[in-house]
């Protein structure tokens, strides 16, 4: 087949947000009823969803007034899109970025119709999220290929289930990070905290590996820095509901800033993108507690967006993933330890 004839779909995905007011209750109702994030039977899980879309959307709304009255998500994910689509126009073949989001439009329904009616002979299924996890990853990919499948899409389907360490994606947190230290050093030795939304524990214990591939970038961004006996942290936000999610969480850790006097740097190590818990819960709330914490200075270095060299990672692994139809990590092979039961190598 000729390059022209090849033509490839590229699939850039994430979780979605409400697009107005009246969206974030559907919205939510979406995100909870997902089997991957509330672990229940059917309809137990459908009144739990009901319930906390119902208590939570008044308080939800709020929130998103405070970023304009809808997400920024989807904007975020068309300029990554729209950088990525600019690098394939140059190179050989025929290739089309389609946005995919797990919990409101664009969602899979939509997307896949699209999908098909561009007739690619190839799809490569890109995750936003450099981290993989059966809530994130996993959960987006199944819905996807169950859509495919009910829309007879039959275009082979090769999937990037993770990048955690890619450099495209450690370099320029790296960089963000350095220029903060440098700024933030006037007032003292710099901790770092190393932001990633938060899980239940349980379903780390049934074997995400979503913490250990957190760690493994947060381990490559600090060699990454090369900055002699850095002080920092891994820590977790955007916690939900009465179990017991992964610790420290980030208050815990602003709290522990304040005590000892430190300036701290807030860097979301397993976000691409700007969204509400970070243009919200970090610029804004967790300020508030450092600020009353006593924090000398507290700044958050952003995601790296569109930034070039994380655009350029994406290329390279789109056309990486050529004939690679299982999950496949950026490493191109397992690169979580055999107790994560949940990797889709398994």
């Amino acid at each position: 087949m000729s390059s022209s004839e090849h033509r490839t779909a590229v699939v850039v995905f994430n979780l979605g947000g409400p697009d107005s007011p009246a969206a974030v209750k559907p919205f939510l109702f979406n995100l909870f009823n997902d089997p991957n994030i509330i672990t229940l039977p059917t309809p137990i899980r459908w009144l739990i969803a009901t319930l906390i879309s119902t208590l939570r959307a008044k308080k939800s709304r709020g929130i998103y007034d405070r970023v304009g009255g809808k997400s920024v998500l989807l904007p975020e994910t068309e300029s990554q899109a729209g950088a990525l689509q600019k690098i394939l126009d140059n190179q050989p073949g025929n290739s089309r970025v389609f946005i995919f989001m797990r919990y409101w439009h664009p969602m899979a329904r939509e997307v896949v119709g699209d999908i098909k009616s561009y007739k690619p002979t190839r799809i490569v299924v890109l995750p936003l999220y450099p981290q993989f996890s059966t809530t994130t990853t996993k959960t987006s990919v199944d819905a996807l290929q169950l859509e495919a499948k009910k829309q007879g899409l039959t275009a082979p389907m090769d999937i990037l289930c993770c990048y955690p360490t890619t450099e495209g994606f450690i370099a320029p947190v790296a960089k963000k990070i350095r220029e903060a230290y440098e700024a933030a050093s006037k007032f003292g030795k710099p901790r770092v905290l190393f932001s990633a939304h938060g899980l239940p524990e349980k379903i780390v214990a049934a074997g995400d590996p979503y913490q250990w591939q957190v760690e493994q970038s947060t381990k490559a961004v600090v060699e990454w820095l090369g900055i002699s006996d850095l002080d920092y942290s891994i820590c977790y936000q955007s916690r939900v509901g009465p179990v017991k999610w992964l610790q420290p969480s980030i208050e815990e850790e602003i709290l522990r800033a304040g005590q000892d006097k430190v300036p701290l740097i807030v860097t979301p190590i397993a976000f691409v993108s700007e969204h509400v818990e970070t243009l919200v819960e970090l610029d804004e709330d967790m300020k508030i507690i450092a600020d009353d914490a006593g924090v000398p200075h507290y700044t958050r270095v952003s995601a790296v967006r569109a930034d070039a060299a994380y655009i350029a990672a994406l290329a390279n692994l789109t056309a990486f993933m050529e004939g690679k139809k299982t999950p496949c990590s950026a490493a191109g092979i397992r690169i979580c330890p055999a107790n994560f039961s949940a990797c889709p190598h398994v």
